[in-house]
């Protein structure tokens, strides 16, 4: 059983453009008497009937969306918060007991409300601020406890740790995170305020530590001292060799251009740059 298979049976589909419409046409539906009622039960608890379940659902529609109502304040979409309290409600009609004498309604409101509640923590941040029962707890209540603007007195948090059965440091703690907001990880963009700084301009990047950049430069300046002085010990052709072949980064000379230039076959070229590149290694490993 799902609720998409209940509402397009009836032809009741939840959206916000049509939000209005669907709460006009619930409101239409006969409320069941409690005859109706415990008979509809036994149907769908003896038989397991969809038509009896269905016809347990649509007159109850209307008190979801009431219940729904008083959870707008978190700044979620009303038909969200009605689409989750059709889940719960048809949670209720499935574990509904016809033989104990309570009315769907009132049975019902626990679990309408526990979807809701599930959907509004999952959703009113991005970070998840209610973890605990005691946080679930004062998640739902801690707002409507207050008696004016701005943050708890000492005696005020003893008052409501009291009356809802948690630690005082319970209560500042979900006070504080309550008053913070979602913050984006990012900088934004170039129009944004300069004055904000993103989370990720304080996390220190794992490529670019300050001691062991410091190495690595000083390794740089080393190794290209050391060439320096190596090449400065080369003779003037051995030296123009290993310039044209590497070290120029334009126009790098071939064997045979080499070979020209001095009137000596490209191999003694090649003899000259492995003789004097020997020399070069030596001079490092020195």
């Amino acid at each position: 059983m799902t609720n998409e298979l209940i509402l397009a049976q009836n032809h009741l589909p939840i959206s916000s453009g049509s939000l209005d419409q669907y709460i006009q046409r619930i409101n239409a539906i006969p409320m069941l008497t409690a005859a109706e009622e415990h008979e509809l039960g036994i149907r769908l608890a003896e038989h397991d009937e969809l038509d009896a379940a269905q016809k347990l659902i649509m007159p109850h529609l209307r008190f979801v969306v009431r219940v729904a109502r008083g959870y707008q304040g978190y700044g979620l979409p009303l038909a969200d918060l009605i689409q989750e309290g059709n889940v719960g409600l048809m949670k209720a009609v499935k574990r509904f007991k016809p033989d104990r004498n309570v009315r769907l309604v009132s049975f019902a409101v626990h679990w309408i409300r526990a979807e809701i509640h599930e959907f509004v923590l999952r959703n009113w941040r991005i970070v998840k601020i209610a973890t605990t029962k005691a946080q679930r707890k004062l998640f739902f209540n801690l707002r409507s406890s207050k008696k004016r603007l701005g943050w708890f007195s000492q005696e005020e948090v003893e008052g409501v740790a009291k009356d809802l059965g948690v630690k005082p440091e319970t209560v500042l703690e979900m006070e504080a995170r309550l008053a913070n907001y979602d913050m984006a990880f990012d900088s934004g963009t170039d129009d944004d305020d300069d004055s904000y700084a993103a989370p990720a301009s304080f996390v220190a990047s794992p490529i670019s530590d300050p001691a062991r950049q410091l190495e690595s430069d000083d390794w740089k300046q080393q190794q290209m001292q050391v060439l320096a002085e190596s090449m400065d010990q080369l003779d003037e052709r051995s030296k123009d060799i290993l310039m044209s072949r590497w070290l120029d980064d334009d126009n790098k000379a071939t064997l045979h251009d080499l070979a020209d230039k001095y009137q000596v076959s490209a191999e003694r070229i090649r003899q000259l740059e492995k003789n004097a590149m020997k020399k070069l290694r030596t001079s490092f490993e020195a």
